[in-house]
């Protein structure tokens, strides 16, 4: 993708130790010996925002081809251990064509249960986003973030309105939210749900982010890793202490990775 520097800086900043990894080198095509690399030698797996694979077919779809055809038994193992997978925008679509997400039974299924698709716009939408917490505990991703807290996260996409099989719909997003697996949704900044343009996709009942039945797979269309410091903010001269609104995210993921080491 094209947004794996500023997530690689974010868990460095905080004292992990990031590698970048290409998908080649986890399924061993067109690479030698010593590149090769096991997704289970790893504590959290992060597919970072951008174009992988230029968004052709659909946004994610050929990345999450690729990762299913060859990689599918060590992700489900990833996941069923309980280690963490976090993606963000591209990331988002990434597991959502996999099947790690919703994930409404089992670990991953067998053809995608949601589609992130083509904004209500027709274009391109880059901007500050607010979003609303009501993830009630289960996502490992929030942990370090108050209920209902409103956080400034900018999204950058054309393809982000989360969608479900018409015939299924009421009934995946009432599982959803019983499960709690809702975790973030786009509000105006009073808190509210509101239309075009805050939310900026149209996406079902303003979601942007949603997790796993056991809250350690979590993606969402903003982008976290860009407001990881407080500088990165469109109004930080006006409050330019403290930190960014999106380094909760990784702070909290790696509370949780520390404690199953």
């Amino acid at each position: 993708t094209n947004c794996e520097e500023e997530s690689y800086l974010a868990f460095k900043r905080l004292g992990a130790k990031p590698e970048k990894v290409h998908l080649k080198q986890l399924t061993g095509m067109d690479v030698s010996a010593d590149e090769k690399r096991s997704l289970s030698d790893y504590h959290i797996l992060v597919l970072p925002g951008g174009f992988s694979s230029g968004d052709y077919v659909r946004a994610g779809a050929i990345f999450a081809a690729r990762m299913k055809s060859r990689l599918s038994v060590d992700l489900v193992d990833f996941v069923k251990s309980g280690k963490p997978v976090l993606g963000i925008c591209n990331g988002f679509q990434i597991l959502v064509e996999t099947g790690l997400l919703p994930a409404m039974s089992g670990v991953m299924s067998d053809v995608p249960e949601a589609v992130l698709g083509t904004n209500d716009s027709g274009r391109f939408e880059c901007r500050p986003t607010l979003l609303k917490k009501v993830n009630r505990g289960r996502c490992v991703f929030t942990t370090r973030i108050p209920d209902d807290k409103i956080s400034l996260i900018p999204s950058a996409h054309a393809e982000g309105k989360l969608m479900f099989p018409i015939e299924r719909r009421d009934r995946i997003l009432k599982e959803l939210s019983e499960n709690d697996q809702v975790v973030f949704k786009y509000v105006d900044p009073e808190g509210k749900l509101a239309g075009y343009p805050w939310c900026p996709n149209g996406a079902a009942e303003n979601i942007a982010g949603i997790c796993n039945r056991d809250g350690n797979v979590f993606g969402l269309m903003p982008h976290p890793e860009r407001v990881f410091f407080r500088f990165t903010h469109p109004d930080w001269t006006r409050s330019p202490d403290g930190s960014g609104d999106g380094r909760a995210v990784f702070e909290s993921v790696l509370d949780y990775a520390s404690k199953k080491l």
